[in-house]
Order: C-alpha cells, then structure tokens, then sequence
C-alpha cells in the first residue's frame, strides 16, 4: 500500500498531502455503503421493543417514502437513530453530525433534536420531563420535528407493519452521501420542505 514518507505531519511535503487527499477523497465516496452496513449492527442494539433498532430503522424511513418525503427526509428517518450503537447517551447529536454536510438544515436540526421531542411519549413514566421539546419551541423547525416524532418516529414499533428492507434504501443513501459536504445549495439554511408530499406518494404507489 501506498505510504507517505514522514512520521510526523509537520515534515509532510506537497506530494504527501496530494497522496493522503486522494485517499481520502476515495475512501470517504464509500460513506453512504459503510452507513448502510452499519444499520444491520442495529439488529444486535437496544432490545425489549417488538421490533429491532433496524426494524424501527426501516419502518420509519418507510413510513416517510410512502408519505412522499424527499431523499434528505427519507434518509434522515433511516438513519436517525444510527448513534444508538455507539452514542447511546446523545445519539440524536452523533446522527445528525453524520448527516449534517449532505441535508438540508431543517434535516440535520431534526435528527439531533428528536430525542428531546420523542420524551413527550415516555419520559412521564419514569418521572422525567415530557415538555423538553419545549426549551426548542424557538425554532423555525419546531413544528418539522413534532411531526417527524409524531409520524415517523414513536409509531415505527409495528412488527406488522409493511417494511421496506434496507436494500430498497442503499441508492437512495448513495445519493444523498454523494453531494457536496456542506454545498450551500445542499445545507440551504433557513429553508424548510414539507416531511410528506401527496404527488410524490401516488407516484410511488402506482
């Protein structure tokens, strides 16, 4: 394998740095089949539910292609709960820092703020707050969590429910993964789409 030639960054030389960037380049084009791996150790995660991590994964992601969500709000509702392997004391923060150069802002914000928004559920049953969404009511993305939470997220428990397997979702993430990390055109900050669109859901049923 291809090395550089120093030991220490600090006495790298141009044609170090121009070999390390290709690599880089070239390994980080394999982020979005990495991810999509990754998801399957979801099947081995938190367990009591009557579906897997991975099958509550999918089940959301799903639920938002059926309801006509765009690629940033499909592969955000697949992936929003990815950080439950290695972060599961801030798994919304570790998720969102993964999505957050290829989504649109109100993406990102959504992902890592959803597990204060999913307390309303269950925190009142194990003497903790519900109303922690309230400290974002702020925000211009209130609303756009509430509802993924509401739509997507606290309902995807349904081991009857039609999944789609996680295969059907790879292009889509390769897609997503292939943007410009942090493109204005991508991020589009301030700028907030509809979680369902009812054109795109019919074209998708037919």
């Amino acid at each position: 394998m291809e090395t550089v030639k120093f030991t220490e960054m600090k006495h790298g030389d141009a044609e170090d740095y121009a070999m390390l960037d290709k690599h880089e380049r070239d390994y980080a084009a394999g982020t979005a089949d990495r991810l999509v791996d990754a998801l399957r150790d979801l099947d081995e995660s938190l367990s009591g539910y009557k579906v897997t991590r991975l099958g509550h994964s999918l089940q959301a992601a799903t639920r938002a292609w059926r309801a006509g969500a765009d690629d940033d709000w499909v592969a955000c509702a697949l992936l929003h709960d990815i950080g439950d392997i290695y972060a599961p004391y801030n798994h919304d923060e570790y998720a969102a820092a993964i999505l957050r150069p290829f989504v649109r802002e109100q993406c990102a914000w959504v992902v890592e703020k959803h597990a204060d928004f999913q307390r309303l559920y269950y925190a009142h049953h194990l003497g903790g707050n519900k109303d922690a969404r309230e400290k974002h009511r702020g925000s211009a993305y209130f609303d756009d969590c509430a509802a993924f939470c509401e739509t997507w997220d606290q309902n995807s428990f349904d081991p009857d429910y039609d999944t789609l397997p996680l295969e059907f979702f790879r292009p889509l993430v390769r897609q997503v993964f292939a943007r410009k990390a942090y493109d204005p055109s991508v991020t589009r900050r301030g700028e907030r789409m509809a979680l369902s669109d009812a054109d795109r859901a019919r074209e998708r049923q037919a």
